[in-house]
């Protein structure tokens, strides 16, 4: 039941979306590069109405504002545009990631690409699918042979934990890195076997908590950048499919103390 609504608020807010991905935008910023358009809004609304009309008596945290934190059992976290700046500019990589906790786990998680029409789902303990195929993660074992993907924080202008380091020191040792824009599509793309790995510093919980379920149910390995346990409100993502986990921790920890 659960799913289905989540899934049903994803594939109506991806119309909305795809219908208007090439109308002008309305783009304000939240800091010097964090900017947000009027979909985002939209998109959001959307989904919150849709889902809450099923269960009002859940509680939601939603990127664009929405706070509703009433100790509910279950809890709705919600990014209405993951890849608001690609949007923006028109670049097709965006996406819708739903995800519901109950007494703080994640029970489900939805990614939708409306404009690949792929849906990424997972339940706990139900493995992971895209549209109706199980997808697992990739078999590649040496990092030299890797693709990998990462992101950067907002405020990569004032903040010296900004992630370049990390990406200087993977770009000698990996085949390649992408840079998407959209992290809960780069978990989605580990999962499925598209990328090898993927770290990011400084996500919110409504960026990770449905695509780091997808990639655990996929037979992926989660964790912080220590290999310690991970935490969706946490600082630090590092996402595998296993098999070069420890070499990543490894790159991860080049030039620390």
């Amino acid at each position: 039941m659960f799913l289905k609504v989540a899934k049903e608020a994803a594939l109506k807010a991806g119309k909305m979306l795809r219908e208007n991905f090439d109308e002008a935008r309305e783009v304000s910023f939240k800091g010097k590069i964090d900017l947000v358009t009027h979909f985002d809004s939209l998109s959001q609304s959307l989904i919150h109405k849709h889902i809450s009309s099923r269960f009002p008596e859940h509680d939601f945290l939603a990127e664009e504002g929405l706070r509703r934190e009433k100790g509910a059992e279950y809890r709705w976290l919600i990014d209405p545009l993951d890849g608001t700046t690609n949007f923006a500019h028109k670049f097709p990589v965006f996406c819708i990631s739903i995800a519901l906790e109950r007494n703080g786990e994640t029970d489900l998680g939805v990614v939708y690409d409306p404009l690949r029409k792929e849906m990424f789902w997972a339940e706990v303990g139900q493995e992971a699918f895209l549209n109706d195929k199980k997808i697992t993660v990739s078999s590649v074992n040496d990092l030299d042979k890797s693709l990998v993907a990462t992101g950067f924080p907002y405020d990569i202008r004032e903040s010296e934990v900004n992630n370049i380091d990390h990406f200087n020191n993977f770009a000698i040792r990996v085949q390649a890195i992408r840079r998407c824009g959209s992290a809960a599509m780069d978990l989605c793309y580990v999962a499925c076997g598209r990328f090898d790995g993927f770290w990011e510093l400084k996500l919110n919980p409504w960026d990770v908590a449905a695509g780091v379920l997808i990639v655990k149910e996929a037979g992926g390995r989660i964790s912080d950048f220590q290999d310690k346990e991970y935490s969706i409100y946490g600082s630090e993502t590092l996402a595998t499919n296993g098999l070069i986990h420890q070499q990543m921790v490894g790159i991860l920890q080049l030039g620390k103390s």
